[in-house]
């Protein structure tokens, strides 16, 4: 029996990751990414005291705008600075941070269940 999810191609999936990319939706992107649910864009971030509000410029302007970020820091997980928290929730975001591997496949599943959700992942 296949219980594979029945998700949109227009939606973008990972597929895997590692060796400094990821493979989303059969594209191979090399680097860190933003993954928004129809698109996917270079991310200039290569370790998590990268992460500035500045750089999530992208997510932070999506139309729709999403309420979740999976934030992926690398091979570990790393806090979020409490001012970014902060200035993420003040555009209606929040901000989940943990290591890349789990970020790739908590965005697959919050994708398939259809909710609100973007995620900034750095390359492994």
């Amino acid at each position: 029996m296949d219980i594979t999810p029945v998700v949109s191609s227009e939606f973008q999936l990972i597929g895997g990751y590692g060796d400094g990319g990821f493979s989303i939706s059969g594209i191979r992107h090399e680097g860190s990414v933003l993954i928004l649910p129809r698109r996917t864009l270079s991310w200039t971030a290569q370790s998590a005291s990268d992460v500035a509000l500045e750089n999530l410029q992208p997510i932070i302007g999506a139309d729709p705008r999403p309420a979740i970020l999976i934030l992926g820091c690398g091979r570990s997980m790393a806090p979020v600075p409490r001012a970014l928290r902060e200035a993420l929730r003040g555009h209606g975001i929040v901000v989940e941070p943990m290591d890349s591997g789990a970020a790739c496949r908590t965005y697959n599943v919050l994708l398939t269940e259809g909710r609100d959700v973007a995620a900034a992942i750095i390359a492994v």
